[in-house]
């Protein structure tokens, strides 16, 4: 294992990283919040920034770097910017627990949205703007936003980009790998942007629409108001950030050959078309089963639209206690927490593409039993599956699910009742948010124990980096012959 690049390649990440962190102490200043949050957020800054520094300094004569290495640059350096991420709650005095700092700041960065916070309002506004921040840094990853900042990107960057972005597969859009991910953050920004505006005309404090835009975007979710999203009442914000939230599901990779290369044809890709009607079903749905408990129609179709496009987008927004809702509705929801978005966004869970494979591959297995004659492949995009790949996708799936039970079994005996434990592992997993039972939306993270807060922080992370960086960091074959 080359750990020296390991080392050098974790400097230059902890340093942008640190730079970012000074964002926060501007809007202290600006809102005149005193010197002791403006250090909160200084110190950690700092030191990110010294220490990633010294690490990142030397020139490396070997820069090679392979699949095991970059998994583990990924996973280490979303820990320790977990870490150091937290010390503000805990320096501005908004947290009191390690624990607490770290299960907030992991969610924050894995795009999960949930939160031990039960008094939100009371937080500054340096703090509220941190909270959200990590959402947008988290959203399109941080090591991309790394390879997008940096002048310069060597060989390293594809193995660590590959490791980091959500997905099946990941490809370049361009040859030169850091224009990808300069092409993809500027859209990403764009979007972002656009979503204020909209959010700012409608009605939304400038302030609040940044922050709301900041968990859109990166499809997280901290609310900044203890009803979420509800405190606004209206309809034209719950819409807005519906379409936001449906947005930002969406592979990027799409909205560049869309917008830049001009390909009409971008919108017809399969995996798009499998999201959308999963949205339109599951609306449907739970309009039919939600309809006699609300005013009317229009009102059925808001909160079913607005809850599933922030379920399977794994954004987590609420603008109602989806925890009354039917179990027929409840249970739907259950399932689009593993459902995600799609390959390359934002969202977590398993993602649509991977379920589609898995759904092709399971009519041809059943043809081939009916006809064992006729030879029966699956087929993606119009294009034949690779067999290695398909096998990827079980394995991935497999694995998926013993990790899904051994978090629930680690969680179980300290936890409330059987929906409380499934959900909150489903969301935590699945990086959604808000759960059912006793930690709904009307609820927090913030009754369970220690242990519990721990063990679904590695679950977020092991959801957010798609279960392999953190499996090889915790393999004992990793760490041999170093």
């Amino acid at each position: 294992m080359n750990t020296r690049v390991i080392v050098h390649t974790l400097g230059r990440i902890l340093a942008v990283c640190g730079f970012l962190m000074l964002l926060p102490v501007l809007v202290a200043l600006f809102y005149q919040e005193g010197w002791d949050n403006v250090l909160a957020f200084l110190g950690p800054a700092l030191f990110l920034m010294l220490a990633g520094g010294l690490m990142g300094r030397r020139k490396l004569s070997n820069l090679a770097i392979y699949t095991k290495e970059s998994m583990l640059v990924v996973a280490l350096s979303w820990i320790i910017m977990s870490f150091f991420g937290g010390l503000p709650f805990i320096f501005t005095g908004s947290m009191d627990s390690l624990f607490d700092a770290f299960f907030e700041t992991v969610s924050g960065f894995t795009t999960t949205g949930a939160s031990i916070l039960t008094d939100v309002e009371s937080l500054d506004h340096s703090v509220l703007f941190w909270r959200s921040f990590t959402h947008f840094i988290g959203g399109m990853g941080i090591l991309v936003f790394v390879l997008a900042a940096l002048p310069r990107v060597d060989r390293r960057a594809g193995k660590i980009m590959s490791a980091e972005v959500p997905g099946p597969s990941f490809g370049k859009i361009v040859p030169r790998l850091s224009f990808s991910a300069r092409i993809l953050y500027a859209l990403y920004f764009v979007f972002f942007l656009v979503l204020i505006l909209a959010l700012v005309l409608a009605g939304m404090p400038v302030f609040d629409a940044i922050l709301h835009a900041f968990g859109t975007a990166g499809t997280g979710g901290f609310g900044i108001k203890a009803t979420s999203v509800a405190y606004y009442d209206s309809s034209l914000i719950n819409y807005i950030l519906t379409a936001g939230m449906l947005i930002f599901g969406v592979n990027f990779n799409l909205y560049f050959l869309f917008f830049i290369q001009r390909d009409r044809r971008a919108f017809k890709n399969e995996e798009l078309r499998n999201y959308l009607l999963i949205v339109a079903g599951a609306t449907a749905l739970i309009i039919w089963n939600i309809k006699d408990q609300t005013a009317g129609l229009g009102q059925a179709l808001e909160e079913a639209l607005f809850t599933v496009a922030s379920v399977i987008s794994t954004t987590g927004f609420s603008i109602n206690d989806f925890n009354q809702w039917p179990e027929f509705s409840k249970v739907i929801l259950l399932l689009l927490m593993f459902v995600g978005g799609c390959a390359g966004s934002t969202a977590g869970g398993l993602k649509v593409s991977r379920l589609t494979i898995l759904w092709k591959s399971f009519l041809a297995n059943t043809k081939r039993i009916i006809h064992p004659n006729q030879a029966v492949a699956s087929r993606m995009e119009g294009k034949q599956v690779d067999t290695a790949w398909l096998t990827t996708v079980k394995n991935y799936f497999v694995t998926y699910v013993l990790l899904f039970v051994f978090f629930v079994l680690l969680v179980a005996p300290s936890m409330g009742d059987l929906e409380t434990i499934l959900s909150a592992v489903a969301t935590a997993y699945n990086n959604v948010g808000p759960g059912l039972g006793e930690v709904g939306p009307a609820e927090s993270f913030a009754q369970l124990s220690d242990w519990n807060k721990l063990v679904l922080s590695f679950a977020m992370l092991f959801g957010r980096l798609e279960i392999y960086p953190m499996l090889l960091l915790f393999s004992k074959h990793t760490w041999q012959k170093i």
